[in-house]
């Protein structure tokens, strides 16, 4: 067995060049949707073939492409260290106080899209895997890592199609998605993304509403009863009340009291309305995408149904359409082995007691489970910059991730 000192020590002694390489993560654009990450793909091959490892490129994609390499035997268990090198858009750039592609360390803080989600975890995998290298830890098994171009998008062209075609699979698996410092995520709420088109009659806009039937006006009127989900009262399964305590206290105890109950309601976010061609004709048709997000207790299919049923007791002319993410809540019970490799080693490093939480939105963690592999999330992040202007990540978080990441590797690989 490796002593552990001695890796938090190897990782010290190299923390600079961790810090390097989230740097230039942070400087290569990879914004999805409708990204190009094959840049930022290029660069992590070769940064992982200049320190020995060699990796796998597989492409569903033209202009995405996934990556998977590995250290240890493939004789024991397998360890999957997974993360995402796309990013969300970086919006109106006048919003941003530095360049979003910046890579900058200013007061203790790494600067740029993708900071927290999540190029710092990323980066932190990455390394933990060539420490591991570089000094011949001894493993016991496998460990992998999965890159992947598409996460935020979906995820079509990555974590799912790696696993439906079994290129990877685990006995667990990590994923450095953003969270609390002491809290990573064992859980997460399901998700139900459609588009809603209102269909209308145009006409002239001077005779409006004598004439014509406008698509924007029912809309609104849909919207309005799609919203009353959130009203809908759901019975989480008994064996998850713990779960859902001790995650609802995690939101008072970190300053969130305004989201408590968020783990036992649906959400419902109105992202985007088009509609209309001018002001002057009655709109003839609208479009609206919309995201809900479910916890335990209903599913998708469950969820649609309701919204059907508010919906045909309008005089509308509408239809609805499934994209996007589409999972039921799903999570990884706080005993599983991977989740203790991860807890436990969050305690050993930061010196504070660790816990597992509920996450309210969703990631691939969902592919994962959907394929009997126990995941977990937990990675550097400054949740409120997170898919917002100013994104940052302390550089101490980076730094500490990457120890547990270390450490863990070799707890679960070795027991």
């Amino acid at each position: 067995m490796f002593d552990k000192q001695r890796l938090l020590e190897l990782v010290s002694q190299n923390e600079q060049e961790l810090l390097d390489l989230t740097a230039k993560l942070l400087q290569i654009p990879s914004e999805n949707p409708d990204g190009d990450t094959r840049e930022i793909s290029t660069f992590i091959l070769e940064y992982l073939r200049t320190n020995g490892i060699e990796a796998k490129t597989y492409e569903p994609d033209p202009n995405r492409f996934n990556i998977v390499a590995s250290v240890g035997p493939k004789t024991g268990k397998t360890l999957i260290y997974c993360g995402h090198s796309d990013t969300v858009p970086v919006g109106d750039l006048e919003q941003w106080d530095f360049s979003p592609f910046s890579g900058e360390i200013k007061d203790g803080y790494l600067l740029g899209r993708g900071a927290s989600d999540m190029k710092a975890g990323l980066a932190g995998l990455i390394f933990s895997m060539v420490i591991l290298k570089r000094y011949d830890v001894p493993l016991k098994g496998e460990l992998v890592l999965a890159i992947v171009p598409d996460e935020e998008s979906g995820g079509d062209f990555g974590v799912p199609w790696l696993l439906d075609e079994g290129i990877i699979t685990g006995d667990g698996c990590l994923i450095a998605e953003p969270s609390s410092e002491l809290n990573p995520t064992i859980g997460q709420k399901g998700s139900c993304w459609f588009k809603l088109t209102v269909n209308g009659v145009p006409a002239h806009g001077s005779l409006a509403p004598f004439v014509g039937k406008n698509a924007i006006v029912d809309a609104i009127r849909a919207i309005e009863r799609i919203r009353t989900v959130t009203d809908l009262a759901i019975q989480a399964p008994a064996e998850l009340k713990e779960l859902l305590q001790v995650s609802n206290e995690y939101l008072l105890e970190n300053e969130r009291a305004e989201t408590r109950g968020v783990f036992e309601k649906i959400t419902c976010n109105i992202g985007t309305i088009q509609g209309g061609t001018s002001a002057n004709v009655v709109a003839d048709k609208c479009v609206v995408n919309i995201d809900c997000r479910l916890p335990f207790g209903i599913t998708n299919e469950e969820t649609m149904v309701y919204i059907k049923q508010e919906l045909d007791q309008l005089d509308i002319d509408y239809t609805i359409e499934s994209f996007g993410f589409k999972s039921s809540a799903n999570y990884t019970p706080a005993e599983n082995p991977v989740c203790r490799a991860i807890v436990d080693n969050i305690s050993y490093v930061l010196k504070e007691h660790a816990y597992g939480v509920l996450q309210w939105a969703c990631s691939d963690a969902r592919h994962f489970r959907v394929h009997d592999i126990p995941v977990l999330q937990y990675g550097p992040a400054e949740l409120d910059t997170i898919h917002g202007f100013n994104e940052k990540v302390q550089v101490k978080q980076v730094i500490n991730c990457a120890k547990v990441y270390t450490l863990a590797a070799i707890d679960f690989l070795n027991e």
